[in-house]
């Protein structure tokens, strides 16, 4: 069993930035995804990331804004955001699954979720 823990989020104003962290337990090979969810919303895929970090995938709407990253000594994996706009408010999960090699775009890919962490962005 894996469990991830997310944290960084909170209040920023828009065009500010924030980190997320999550933090894998154990020691696996995991390709990891964020994804978010704001109220009324179903949950929307944002960023995707290989194991070894060499793929990434981003979603239209963060493209050139997120950008995600790794490190595995750490088992912990980030998304940097960067000129945050009110729509980025959501919360944001944390997504696993056991690959050395590819990486995962869709929710029903992922096998483990952390928490969510809240991440407002105030205009």
């Amino acid at each position: 069993q894996v469990q991830l823990v997310e944290s960084g989020g909170g209040l920023v104003q828009a065009g500010g930035s924030l980190r997320l962290s999550c933090a894998a337990s154990g020691r696996k090979n995991y390709a990891m995804g964020w994804f978010r969810q704001a109220p009324g919303k179903e949950r929307e895929r944002v960023a995707a990331i290989s194991w070894s970090g060499g793929s990434t995938y981003y979603a239209g709407s963060v493209k050139g804004r997120f950008t995600a990253s790794r490190d595995n000594a750490k088992n912990t994996v980030y998304l940097q955001m960067n000129t945050l706009r009110p729509e980025d408010t959501a919360v944001y999960y944390c997504a696993a699954k056991e690959s050395y090699s590819d990486i995962y775009y869709y929710l029903g890919n992922y096998d483990y979720w952390g928490q969510g962490t809240q991440v407002t962005v105030s205009s």
